[in-house]
């Protein structure tokens, strides 16, 4: 049977369908696993998106991947991430980067153990330790999977603890602009170079407004812009935060926020288009997003767009951290 592990790969499920003569019927689905619960699991396939009790299914594996991604890829794709979304302090620790941003998100207040730490490794994540401590954080890193399976192994050996896998996915421009026709029914959408209050008021009433040092996070990237869909009452009812980093060549989408009254009327849809848009007229030809393996609804719309699993990446926090409070 599946585990969460799987999560994200390509998996063939083969699902109970039937009886007939006395003799049981089945049929079989190939595609990515998006979700997985205690009742049931959820697939995107070529013919959209397919949810299977758990008690229908007679067998399932995961299967080899169309294509594995590189280390060099992932790594790149790495990279281009934090670009994206760049802590105001980083430091090197060797090819590793220490990262810390105030507490505000995970991502800026973690290490990305890529490349050689040039040292043992038992001793590179000593030295990360030191380094948060004396930053006041919780020691964490964002691991990369499988590229960093041994850093993984290592914090497993001292005991840190883990978080939902994210799944780092990545799709052509091209599928986006193609999945998404224009959608003159709604409001059109506003590309701006700098982030305003109203902006930022969407997503604060969700995730809490951030602190006075995020602002260098969200707004220090030379190519960037902050979308969002005004209501009648001349307000923002959704918002999206797009950069292109990556030598040029990656759509950054984060920050993907719809007011709960607005929600299923494809105001989602209609900014990526707009965010795809704007990064392909400017050389952009890939997008990539983050989002946690446990949000089926996101999952199930970005597969819609074309978007597949490039990587994950697991959270990894030490033990005796102190809970801040702050957005993950």
């Amino acid at each position: 049977m599946l585990r969460r592990q799987d999560v994200g790969h390509r998996v063939v499920v083969r699902r109970i369908v039937g009886v007939r003569a006395g003799r049981t019927l089945f049929s079989d689905a190939l595609g990515e696993l998006v979700a997985l619960t205690e009742t049931e699991l959820t697939l995107a396939t070529s013919n959209g998106t397919v949810r299977v009790p758990l008690r229908e299914i007679h067998r399932a594996k995961r299967v080899p991947p169309t294509r594995r991604p590189t280390a060099t890829s992932v790594i790149a794709l790495e990279v281009a991430a934090n670009e994206a979304w760049p802590a105001p302090v980083q430091e090197r620790l060797g090819d590793w980067l220490l990262r810390a941003a105030s507490g505000w998100t995970g991502r800026a207040n973690s290490a990305l153990p890529i490349g050689d730490p040039d040292r043992p490794l038992e001793q590179a994540v000593d030295a990360v330790e030191r380094w948060y401590r004396e930053h006041d954080l919780p020691p964490r890193m964002n691991v990369p999977l499988p590229l960093a399976a041994p850093v993984n192994a290592e914090l497993d050996a001292r005991g840190w603890e883990t978080s939902p896998l994210v799944l780092v996915q990545a799709a052509p421009l091209t599928a986006i602009l193609e999945a998404t026709p224009a959608r003159r029914d709604l409001p059109a959408v506003a590309l701006k170079p700098t982030m305003t209050d109203d902006w930022l008021a969407v997503t604060s009433d969700r995730k809490g407004r951030p602190p006075a040092s995020a602002r260098y996070l969200l707004t220090s990237v030379e190519q960037i812009k902050f979308l969002q869909v005004y209501g009648e009452e001349g307000a923002p009812i959704a918002i999206t935060r797009a950069t292109v980093t990556g030598d040029g060549q990656w759509l950054g989408l984060s920050l993907i926020d719809v007011r709960p009254e607005v929600r299923r009327l494809g105001l989602a849809q209609h900014l990526l288009r707009a965010a795809a848009q704007w990064a392909s007229e400017i050389g952009a030809t890939r997008a990539f997003l983050q989002v946690e393996e446990q949000n089926a609804a996101a999952l199930a719309l970005y597969s819609k767009l074309g978007f597949t699993t490039h990587h994950t990446y697991q959270t990894r926090t030490h033990p005796t951290r102190v809970d801040l409070g702050r957005a993950g």
